[in-house]
């Protein structure tokens, strides 16, 4: 099974190192010196990483056989992906992989069906399930505590406590501009 495990992002420096943006909670362990990573687009790799270090808050990477500036930069925007096995599971507790998300069903915390989880978003600020609803149209929900407010994988479910607006339809109407009609108490 593959992971995506980080993007790489603009060259640092002259000497081949690039920024990457981490997309796993265990850096330490999928981006450790000496880790080989396939890559998507698949023609940049596989790439292996020879150093690794953090610099104003971001990590850096060096690979081998990238050793200047252009070279890194012809990188930017690959992603890297680590081979696991598809039993493992994160270190951590309340920790899930991608795969492990895909296809559970989501309901409300009263049993209400939202829709089936079809992607996971990996964005700088916080990760966000793609929720698909019976109808097809689609629904994001930010992947935190205080809204997903458990993940059951015996069960192959996610329940959710969504805030007012997330997932009901008024909240859609309001989206596409329809708004409140006169008299029906809207302001």
């Amino acid at each position: 099974m593959q992971l995506v495990v980080a993007r790489i992002g603009r060259a640092h420096g002259i000497k081949g190192e690039v920024t990457v943006e981490v997309r796993t909670d265990e850096p330490e362990l999928r981006l450790a010196p000496g880790a080989v990573l396939a890559t998507d687009p698949a023609a940049a790799g596989p790439l292996t990483i020879e150093t690794g270090r953090v610099h104003s808050g971001r990590l850096l990477l060096r690979f081998a056989g990238v050793q200047d500036r252009n070279a890194a930069e012809a990188l930017r925007n690959t992603l890297l992906i680590a081979e696991i096995d598809p039993d493992e599971v994160p270190e951590g507790e309340d920790e899930y992989y991608d795969h492990q998300l895909i296809d559970l069903d989501v309901v409300t915390e009263d049993g209400t069906q939202v829709g089936r989880i079809t992607e996971v978003s990996h964005l700088p600020s916080q990760d966000l399930l793609i929720v698909e609803r019976p109808d097809g149209s689609e629904v994001l929900i930010p992947f935190v505590e205080e809204i997903v407010t458990e993940v059951d994988l015996a069960e192959q479910k996610a329940v959710i406590a969504p805030p007012p607006g997330l997932i009901d339809d008024r909240a859609d109407e309001v989206a596409e501009g329809r708004g409140a009609e006169p008299g029906d108490g809207g302001a």
